[in-house]
């Protein structure tokens, strides 16, 4: 009866025993240790098959547990130990009865005489099979006249299909007992200070070294020459993390929230231990790199009861905290109360560029209003914006139809106009007498400007752009400024909208006008001199997450504009250059890729600028009539 019960209690007992700590121990090889009274033991592979045993004995109890095998300084492998209590009298009950009238001649002889007995171990790791060992002893009564139960220990080393974060049963064959243990995870285990010897647990250490001189990070791996490991980069911790197979990462693309991860993989496929870092997250100066690629754009819309709503959407490299508002597009865009919002607040969504983008939406705002959208972002000193959406209201479509139809008429008129009177004459006449713009806008023609901000411009140099592209719209010209056309440059992308507008300033004529800097001096020498090469890896599809100033990608496009119309005589035809500072000495250190283009310092010289710009929409008009 009480046979029956311990089955019975057996078969509902499953154990689970996590191991978080892996001791060392110092087996090299698969082995079986008995306790006092059992001799003679072997141990050998059996299959998992439940089929009948002679002299299996009970197994009462059993206890597995994994360790860290280590041996000669040899690299620590996995080892299953399984500690099993068996009861080493099998057969005693029913041998008392049988012989239980013989007297104490028979009990010398019962203890005086050994047996040969077995017990077989299994453990499954899914999705593998079962695999188990099975021990064969001889038992010496006379040594376990005392003693009920003896103990075995099976030692198996790198268990088959088992592995860091493997959960293993573990089990008696033809038995219902049942016991669960989990093998700690890999990080775990090379966490623990002294376990520092698996293989698994040697990763590559990466040194990152910051070059200024040529504007990159250059990645270094400690005791490694030739062989370079398997990269990848993400921004932010749980950002996507993309390839990254060169050893430098240009500056421009460097945040604080940049990690890296770095692990080694073998001709199998096999990947060890990744590492992680974030080498950046202290770096200030980096932090400029994320406000300058910082784009938000805006659009109206309804809400479910048909009232109206302004929608907003940001994008960074990084996850940003700050506040968003509406306000009302004026000479300040004042606040509109009541609508603002933290960027904090909410979820940042990342794209498969890298950037991290955040939507939001003010409800119940008015529309006609045109509201524009401000931004201040956490540790800049100034605010982002406005940034306005384009009112497509139906007056607005009507009136360019009617604008459309009066250029038309004005087209033909000046056309037909041209070619009944002499042409060149007051040209040259008027070229002469000083009052060539006005001869030319008096006969309404209208060339194209592409007004260019230099890099990293302040809001001094941003007020002198955005006065001149107004002064240009006034005397007449077709204006498109870089600052008023961000949204544009957003959906388009930098170099798009560029070459829209080169497509514009060949139908009309004109010029592209490029406002220097010192700044942007040393812009164009760095691109010359040193950074080809950033360069040509920035028009590689790299998988790498692209990242530039709201205006440095322009520019750097008219860069290499201007390089290969200089290659082919014509770069003067399309481009001048513009210094808003009167004392400078801009036109005496002009780097090579510049010189040959005209300079004019304003405002001394905007007359000077407008006779050019006329010049160049007249040379556009008199080659269309031929």
């Amino acid at each position: 009866m009480l046979h029956t019960g311990w089955t019975i209690w057996c078969v509902l007992l499953t154990l689970h025993i996590s191991a978080c700590h892996l001791e060392i121990s110092g087996y090299d090889s698969d082995g079986v240790i008995c306790s006092k009274g059992l001799s003679n033991c072997t141990m050998k592979d059996e299959m998992p098959f439940k089929v009948p045993e002679e002299n299996a004995v009970v197994v009462q109890n059993m206890t597995p547990c994994f360790k860290l095998c280590c041996r000669d300084r040899a690299p620590c492998v996995l080892c299953l130990i399984i500690e099993t209590e068996i009861n080493s009298h099998p057969g005693e009950a029913q041998e008392d009865e049988g012989h239980s009238g013989n007297g104490e001649e028979d009990d010398e002889e019962e203890t005086e005489r050994n047996f040969k007995a077995s017990v077989t171990v299994c453990y499954c790791a899914a999705p593998a099979m079962s695999m188990c060992k099975k021990v064969e002893f001889t038992v010496n009564r006379a040594a376990l006249s005392h003693e009920k139960q003896s103990k075995i220990s099976v030692v198996i080393i790198e268990p088959s299909g088992v592995s860091f974060s493997s959960r293993v049963i573990v089990y008696p064959k033809a038995s219902p007992l049942r016991r669960e243990v989990s093998v700690p995870s890999l990080d775990d285990v090379c966490t623990q200070e002294q376990q520092e010897r698996p293989d698994e647990c040697h990763v590559p250490k990466l040194i990152s070294v910051i070059n200024k001189e040529m504007n990159r990070v250059e990645l270094q791996f400690d005791g490694r020459n030739k062989s370079f490991p398997s990269v990848c980069i993400q921004y932010e911790k749980n950002g996507r993390c993309q390839g990254w197979n060169r050893r430098i990462i240009p500056l421009y693309s460097v945040t604080p929230c940049i990690c890296l991860q770095v692990w080694d993989e073998d001709e199998d496929g096999q990947r060890s231990r990744r590492s992680h870092s974030c080498p950046f997250t202290d770096t200030d100066v980096f932090q400029r790199n994320v406000w300058q690629n910082v784009s938000v754009s805006v659009d109206p819309g309804q809400m479910n009861n048909l009232r109206p709503m302004l929608w907003w959407k940001l994008s960074a490299p990084c996850r940003l905290e700050g506040e968003v508002w509406p306000c009302k597009k004026e000479s300040s865009c004042r606040e509109m109360k009541g609508f603002r919002q933290q960027l904090s607040n909410g979820t940042w969504k990342q794209n498969s560029k890298g950037q991290w983008k955040k939507t939001g939406v003010f409800e119940e705002i008015n529309l006609k209003l045109s509201p524009c959208v401000m931004v201040k972002v956490k540790g800049m000193d100034r605010e982002l914006g406005p940034f306005c959406f384009e009112n497509t209201d139906r007056w607005h479509w009507s009136l360019l139809i009617v604008g459309i139809m009066l250029l038309l008429c004005l087209t033909v008129f000046i056309s037909s106009y041209l070619l009944r009177h002499d042409f060149v004459k007051k040209w040259v006449w008027s070229w002469h007498h000083g009052g060539f713009v006005g001869f030319v806008f008096s006969f309404g023609m209208k060339c194209h400007v592409v007004l260019l901000s230099p890099p990293d411009v302040d809001d001094g140099v941003s007020e002198s752009v955005c006065r001149l592209g107004s002064q240009l719209s006034n005397q007449g010209f077709s204006v498109s400024v870089d600052q008023w056309s961000r949204k544009e440059q957003c959906t388009l992308g930098p170099l798009p909208w560029l070459y829209s507008q080169l497509l514009e300033l060949k139908s009309l004529g004109g010029r592209v006008v490029i406002v220097l800097t010192q700044k942007a001096l040393e812009r164009v020498k760095t691109w010359t001199n040193q950074n080809q090469g950033v360069i040509k890896m920035k028009r590689e599809d790299m998988g790498f997450p692209q990242k530039s100033s709201p205006y440095s990608d322009v520019f750097t496009a008219s860069l290499c504009l201007i390089q290969a119309d200089k290659q082919l005589g014509r770069a003067a035809e399309r481009f001048v250059l513009v210094t808003f500072d009167p004392n400078s000495s801009i036109d005496r250190s002009l780097p090579e890729l510049l010189q040959g283009l005209r300079l004019f310092q304003l405002p001394s010289q905007t007359q000077a600028l407008l006779s050019e710009l006329a010049v160049a929409g007249a040379g556009k008009g008199s080659v269309t009539r031929k």
